[in-house]
C-alpha cells in the first residue's frame, strides 16, 4: 500500500507536486488557505483541507490534515513583501508544535538558496548560510526548528529561482536598464525538476540531509536573459559593461549530483 503524503501549501509548486503523487498512486492530503480552492484539489483526487498558519495558532483542520500521514512536505514560502509582513519563523514554530502532537515523523522542508546571502564563488550544501534578507534569515531559523527536533527526520531542500509555466524572471527583467549583475551566474530550477527531486528524496529515503536544488548549467545573466528575451520576443534587459571578471555565486547541487541524480528539464 502506498504511503499517505501531506503537502501543506498546494500553490504553484505544491499543486503539480500533489497531482504527480496522485498519478503515482499515493494518497495525498493537500492544504490551501483559500476555501474556493478546496473543490479544485478534490477534483484532482487530493483530499483537501483548509489550513491557515498564524503566528500564534492554526485556523482550520490541521489535526485532520496531519492524521495518519507518513510524510509531510512543507511548502510554505515566507510572505514578507506585502504591507502586512509576517513572522514566518513564528508560523513555522506553531506548525512544528502541531506536528509534535501528531504521528508525523518524516518531513521535507522546502527552503531557498536565498539562505546563502551574498556569498561569492561556488556554494554547496557545506557552505554556512549567511542570509542578508529578512526572508533568508527567517528561512534559516525555520529550518533549524525542524532540524533540532531529533524525533523528526527532516530533509531540507533549498531550491534556486523557480521557473516554469507562466513564471520566469525575464518577464520582470525585460527592458530594464543599468543592471549591474550581468556577470553573475544564473541559479535556476524548473518546477518539473523540483518535483523530480522531491520524489527522489522519498523514493530513496534520504532523510536528515540538506540538498541544493539548482540546475547544473550556470550561464552568465547577461547572456542567458538576452537569449530568453529573444526567445519570448521581449526587449532585452540592458547590463552595464562587464566588470573584469565573472562574479556572484554559483550554487552547486553537490549532494544530488553525488547520488547520480539527473536533472531532466533544463532552464531553456
Amino acid at each position: 500500500m502506498k504511503n499517505t503524503i501531506g503537502i501543506i501549501g498546494c500553490g504553484w509548486l505544491g499543486l503539480p507536486l500533489a497531482k504527480s503523487f496522485i498519478q503515482a498512486g499515493y494518497n495525498v492530503h493537500g492544504s490551501t488557505t483559500n476555501k474556493e480552492k478546496l473543490d479544485t484539489l478534490e477534483k484532482e483526487g487530493i483530499k483537501p483541507f483548509l489550513v491557515i498558519l498564524g503566528e500564534e495558532s492554526v485556523t482550520g483542520s490541521i489535526t485532520e490534515f496531519l492524521y495518519q500521514l507518513d510524510i509531510l512536505i512543507i511548502n510554505v514560502p515566507p510572505r514578507l513583501r506585502a504591507k502586512n509582513k509576517e513572522n514566518y519563523a513564528l508560523k513555522m514554530n506553531v506548525l512544528h508544535n502541531e506536528i509534535e502532537k501528531s504521528g508525523v515523523k518524516k518531513i521535507v522542508f522546502v527552503s531557498s538558496t536565498s539562505v546563502y546571502g551574498a556569498t561569492e564563488g561556488e556554494v554547496t550544501e557545506d557552505t554556512i548560510p549567511v542570509p542578508v534578507t529578512e526572508s533568508g534569515r527567517q528561512l534559516v531559523e525555520a529550518e533549524k526548528i525542524f532540524q533540532n527536533n531529533r524525533s523528526l527526520q527532516t530533509t531540507i531542500l533549498r531550491f534556486g529561482g523557480l521557473i516554469g509555466p507562466n513564471r520566469h524572471p525575464i518577464t520582470m527583467l525585460s527592458g530594464k536598464k543599468g543592471l549591474t549583475n550581468g556577470n553573475d551566474p544564473v541559479n535556476l530550477i524548473h518546477v518539473d525538476d523540483c518535483i523530480h527531486l522531491i520524489k527522489s528524496v522519498l523514493k530513496n529515503n534520504w532523510w536528515d540531509q540538506i540538498f541544493n536544488g539548482v540546475y547544473p548549467n550556470h550561464p552568465m545573466k547577461r547572456d542567458y536573459y538576452s537569449q530568453m528575451a529573444d526567445k519570448n520576443k521581449l526587449p532585452r534587459p540592458q547590463y552595464l559593461n562587464p566588470e573584469s571578471l565573472k562574479s556572484g555565486k554559483t550554487i552547486l547541487s553537490k549532494n544530488f549530483l553525488n547520488k547520480n541524480i539527473v536533472f531532466y528539464t533544463g532552464i531553456n
